[in-house]
């Protein structure tokens, strides 16, 4: 069994969001609990679920950050700040840390509803085809997702992450508008968007080709790092799941507060 780790990179400097791994959400009992432990929580659930990964760490560039990531237990592999984007940050980690892992997992510091069987499917996905280099979980919005989408575009708010995918499950193309296009879909129709969940899985080997591929000119207009592998000719396999009774949203912006609030509650999670 090709064994896992799974790195969550976290940084303070965030444009929307200046110290979002340190925002505090209040879970079903009230509990208050940085994003950054939410995340890490999620994180080793995943482990626990997942035969074969090793380990969870955070990588960080800031001392805050760090702290609050020594606080809950987490270890800590530390990074530049010039780490453009949480790939580049989860590629210096593993060089820094001596990870080892045949297939690293990117967990965005920023998602702490992923569910466990996820990063499950994923890592499946990659031992099943050893030739995959890149993998990342979809998810087929429900109507509520959907209109929660539109609303974001609506009042102007960049919000979760789209994408639409070839015949054999690869991905085309990844954005921050909904796509595709939905103005002529009935309230009864199939909903053919994919929400894109913020989840990674690689080999070392892919890492570093990302490292040293330069910048694409989509990566820059549309600030989503993968489609820097796209750019340049290189698949990223994106994995269907489904969450049954679950719900998923990344903290995107301070609006998501509440939301995501509601969804922990929803779910029992304190």
């Amino acid at each position: 069994m090709r064994e896992a780790v799974i790195v969550i990179p976290a940084r303070y400097a965030s444009t929307r969001y200046p110290a979002k791994p340190l925002a505090i959400l209040r879970g079903a009992t009230g509990m208050e609990r940085s994003l950054l432990e939410r995340s890490y929580r999620a994180g080793l659930r995943a482990a626990e679920e997942t035969p074969g990964v090793t380990g969870v760490y955070v990588a960080t560039d800031d001392d805050r950050i760090a702290a609050e990531a020594e606080r809950i237990g987490a270890p800590v592999i530390m990074t530049d700040p010039e780490c453009p984007n949480g790939t580049a940050r989860v590629a210096q980690a593993v060089q820094r840390g001596g990870l080892d892992q045949p297939i690293v997992v990117n967990l965005q510091g920023d998602a702490p509803l992923t569910p466990p069987h996820f990063v499950t499917a994923l890592i499946a996905a990659m031992r099943e085809d050893p030739a995959r280099q890149v993998a990342t979980p979809v998810l087929r919005c429900d109507r509520e997702a959907l209109d929660n989408f539109l609303a974001d575009r609506k009042a102007g708010r960049v919000g979760a992450t789209t994408v639409v995918r070839d015949a054999l499950g690869n991905a085309i193309y990844f954005s921050k508008e909904v796509i595709p296009f939905t103005g002529s879909l009935k309230r009864h129709d199939p909903i053919p968007v994919f929400h894109h969940v913020g989840l990674y899985a690689y080999t070392p080997e892919a890492l570093a080709l990302y490292a040293s591929l330069p910048t694409g000119t989509l990566e820059v207009i549309e600030g989503l790092e993968q489609l820097r592998f796209l750019e340049h000719g290189h698949k990223i396999a994106a994995i269907e799941v489904s969450a049954p009774g679950a719900a998923f949203w990344e903290l995107n912006n301070p609006s998501d507060v509440p939301l995501i609030e509601g969804y922990l509650k929803r779910m029992g999670v304190e």
